[in-house]
């Protein structure tokens, strides 16, 4: 009971915290901040839901996960990130690749398997790279990006350079045993990584409440390290910066890892053929109407005069044929030579 009880005292502590800073990030943007945040977010919506399409059109084979709902998270984040900082994360990453600045067209290219997708055609949509951008995956393999988001870490500091590491992975993953070796690594080599949970509340096929104890608490397991967490409301991007601001201090002055909770939300199933019936269309619809990320942004935008309706009707076009672009080059690219089955490969001597 005294266990149960310093555990409920944490967590009540962890809420209040919170709640406070996430009162303290709402005091806001500059007007080139909200707009910057409504047009990357908007961008990696409208990637998506055109991916979505293509999906179902038969362009795109094997797994696809969309990220539509989550955007606040990866965009927020990269608004506190500076150059040579690195992104690793699992399969659901088109929406990380965006936010960075990997170009829109090699993403979806790639997605189809064509010559001009930034994998060569040969990753598909959960392994795409990008070294100009320090984007390294993508990765198939639940939890298996954490322990060389930690490696990237590990880099930085032998580096002695002033970078960190975003080591991005789910709540689902959050029960893989190699995240907790990682945890210990990270923590007693003090390496600058700021591990994001993206707590999206549902796995493959199931309810993480169902799956997960405390899965409305997964940043509280780097306590038993030592490392520091927050929960984060993520679904608004100016919580999001504001937490990710502090975490990026933590981890560039030497204090070591970093856990940040995002609270957030797919409004799609897993991937692509997932038909979602473990939750109501009731629970999806007013999650869209009560916290969209975009929304919040757009609504703020207005209220505060800072855009009209037109600015962003104009924004939203521009975005629009952007994703048209890449869409058509995806699907006009040629695919990749044969010749390319043998390249970028080990070759055993």
């Amino acid at each position: 009971m005294a266990v149960r009880s310093a555990y409920l005292a944490r967590k009540g502590a962890k809420a209040e915290k919170s709640a406070k800073k996430s009162d303290i990030a709402n005091s806001g943007f500059t007007a080139e901040e909200e707009l910057k945040a409504y047009r990357d977010m908007l961008l990696i919506r409208r990637f998506e839901e055109k991916a979505g399409q293509l999906y179902g059109m038969g362009q795109i084979g094997g797994f696809c996960h969309l990220y539509i709902g989550q955007e606040a998270v990866v965009v927020g984040l990269e608004m506190a990130a500076m150059d040579g900082d690195q992104r690793i994360t699992s399969y659901r990453d088109h929406g990380h690749m965006l936010a960075c600045g990997m170009d829109p067209k090699g993403v979806m290219a790639e997605l189809t398997g064509r010559k001009g997708g930034l994998s060569k055609g040969k990753g598909g949509s959960m392994h795409m790279f990008s070294r100009e951008k320090n984007f390294y995956g993508g990765h198939g393999i639940v939890g298996a990006q954490v322990p060389l988001g930690a490696g990237l870490a590990f880099a930085n500091k032998y580096r002695g350079n002033q970078n960190v590491s975003y080591t991005y992975f789910g709540d689902g993953a959050a029960n893989q045993g190699q995240v907790y070796e990682t945890f210990n690594m990270a923590a007693i080599w003090q390496l600058p990584v700021i591990f994001v949970i993206e707590n999206n509340r549902y796995a493959m096929g199931t309810a993480a409440t169902r799956s997960t104890a405390a899965s409305d608490q997964l940043g509280m397991r780097g306590e038993a390290f030592g490392i520091p967490s927050e929960q984060v409301d993520g679904m608004d991007v100016r919580a999001v910066k504001e937490a990710a601001d502090r975490a990026v201090e933590h981890c560039r002055s030497g204090e070591g890892p970093y856990i940040l909770e995002m609270m957030t939300y797919r409004y799609r199933g897993h991937s692509m053929s997932d038909p979602a019936k473990y939750r109501s269309k009731e629970e999806v619809q007013k999650m869209r109407e009560e916290n969209d990320p975009i929304e919040q942004v757009k609504a703020r935008l207005l209220k505060a005069n800072r855009a009209t309706e037109d600015d962003l009707k104009k924004i939203d076009a521009d975005i629009r044929e952007i994703v048209t672009a890449a869409a058509d080059f995806a699907t006009s690219d040629p695919l990749p030579d044969d010749s390319e089955l043998w390249t970028d490969i080990y070759k055993v001597a």
